[in-house]
């Protein structure tokens, strides 16, 4: 029998496995997690000839560095990076054939942050809760990768995508973010209600799949004291005491005291993937109708 597994070589500085996550846990304290660019793991899905909500690797920076114990279709999507099998470049964002036992390395990525690597087949780890995506804040799903992991693949379901090539948007040289102020947009000073949609911030180097935190202006509460817990959703724009926002990503906690002062809408979160550290960022505020 054919063993369809990959051998992780190289685990890079933060593999982990995603796909469409599990929403609907909430109540039970369980983020939604999965991909942080779900455009581009849907898109390399379709490449390998995958169903969208397959489960892929998600690699941080330095992506990194796979063995198929069997030959396999993969395309890499998301920050662009050189990719090579056995020391010889192959494309990136097209679907390439890995012979059995040959090396798979993608490489540092070029500019953005976050990479996707579709294997046909999709990687087949135990779902949880019906995903089997990491979450790095309650610690479901499958820990990150080390080296020397192995993962089981599932049965290829279509034949890979007959393209050169598949245009994907390029990581932001600014990450505009439209939101809806609120729901605690009242705890703030009306100036700081103008800082936060007019003056520009950067991303922090102290950003994860949890969160995107920013640096620049703080912004100054209109009352004391603290918010009881209550429920948080994606891409919601909370406060902590050092006035600087946060913006909640995919593995966000499902409570938090903190005021938030606005909610990113959802399409444009994909793009919080990609944004590297010191990247600007524009908050683009409507109100509430």
């Amino acid at each position: 029998m054919t063993d369809r597994a990959l051998v992780v070589v190289r685990a890079g500085a933060l593999t982990t496995v995603q796909d469409q996550g599990r929403p609907g846990h909430a109540h039970l304290g369980v983020p939604r997690s999965g991909a942080l660019d779900g455009p581009t793991a849907a898109l390399v899905n379709r490449l390998v000839g995958n169903p969208p909500g397959a489960a892929v690797l998600e690699t941080t920076v330095n992506g990194c560095s796979l063995r198929p114990r069997s030959a396999v279709t993969v395309a890499v999507g998301g920050a662009p990076c050189p990719v090579t099998v056995e020391g010889r470049p192959v494309p990136w964002g097209a679907p390439v054939r890995v012979p059995a036992g040959a090396l798979l390395d993608i490489g540092t990525v070029v500019s953005g942050v976050r990479g996707y690597v579709a294997v046909s087949g999709g990687v087949a780890v135990d779902p949880v809760l019906g995903s089997r995506s990491t979450d790095l804040l309650s610690g479901l799903g499958p820990a990150p990768l080390t080296d020397g992991t192995v993962l089981p693949l599932g049965t290829p379901q279509a034949p890979p995508a007959r393209v050169d090539a598949a245009p994907q948007p390029a990581p932001p040289a600014e990450l505009v973010l439209r939101v809806t102020l609120g729901p605690r947009d009242d705890w703030f000073t009306p100036a700081a209600l103008h800082a936060f949609t007019s003056r520009t911030y950067r991303v922090s180097p102290a950003s994860n799949r949890i969160g995107l935190r920013t640096e620049g202006p703080t912004l100054e509460r209109a009352r004391p004291g603290e918010l009881p817990s209550e429920g948080m959703v994606l891409g919601a724009v909370q406060v902590p005491p050092d006035g600087r926002p946060v913006v909640f990503l995919a593995d966000h906690p499902t409570t938090g005291g903190y005021p938030v002062i606005a909610v990113v809408r959802p399409p444009d979160l994909p793009a919080a993937a990609q944004a590297a550290p010191g990247t600007p960022v524009r908050f683009v505020g409507t109100r509430r109708p």
